[in-house]
């Protein structure tokens, strides 16, 4: 619904732009958003105060004009001014109903994009420790991770998940030392253990 809305806004600046002879209303972005209060509507846009600024011109009077440009929308209840040039616009019940058809009709590809408009991405987002035991947070990041992948590819991007394992490096050398300390003392070695050395069963 709002791709709907910023193209009537677009659709409006365009026509403004040239039944006026204007220039830079159409390169404008709608500036659309969910209203803060749905008292006064569904959603909100502050095209016309940045377009008044631009232009010279009283932000009220220009929301007016952009508003007689704006094509009809049966999903539209009302569209109206508020404050210092908000243009509030109040969505039909027909255009929650049809979300909701569109939301069952399309299932589990809702809200996604065509694949390969985005970029390529790789993601790392969880490792195996092998110096401590697994905790909540292990299996929280590898779900948030996974989601995340999921959302970047539902909006077109390609991407690759990454589980990178810990098994090298300065970390892994003092584990080996402690195993081995460990091990010598299961043997009967009288061993002094180092603080420096991982301290757990």
């Amino acid at each position: 619904m709002r791709d709907r809305l910023e193209k009537l806004i677009r659709d409006a600046l365009e026509r403004l732009e040239q039944e006026q002879s204007l220039s830079g209303l159409s390169e404008l972005d709608p500036g659309l958003q969910r209203a803060r209060d749905t008292r006064y509507g569904d959603f909100a846009s502050n095209v016309a105060m940045r377009a008044a600024k631009m232009l010279g011109r009283k932000p009220r009077e220009l929301a007016e004009t952009i508003i007689s440009c704006l094509p009809t929308d049966p999903d539209v209840e009302a569209v109206e001014v508020a404050g210092p040039g908000f243009i509030n616009i109040r969505l039909a019940a027909s255009a929650h109903h049809n979300s909701v058809r569109s939301v069952l009709e399309q299932g589990s590809s809702f809200g996604s994009k065509p694949a390969g408009s985005g970029e390529h991405i790789l993601l790392e987002y969880v490792s195996a420790n092998p110096t401590g035991p697994l905790h909540v947070g292990h299996g929280r990041h590898a779900a948030y991770g996974a989601t995340l992948a999921n959302v970047l590819r539902a909006v077109g991007h390609s991407v690759d998940e990454e589980y990178y394992v810990n098994d090298a490096g300065r970390q892994m050398e003092i584990l080996a030392l402690s195993v081995w300390l460990r091990y010598a003392e299961a043997n009967g070695a009288s061993i002094a253990f180092p603080a420096s050395c991982y301290q757990g069963g």
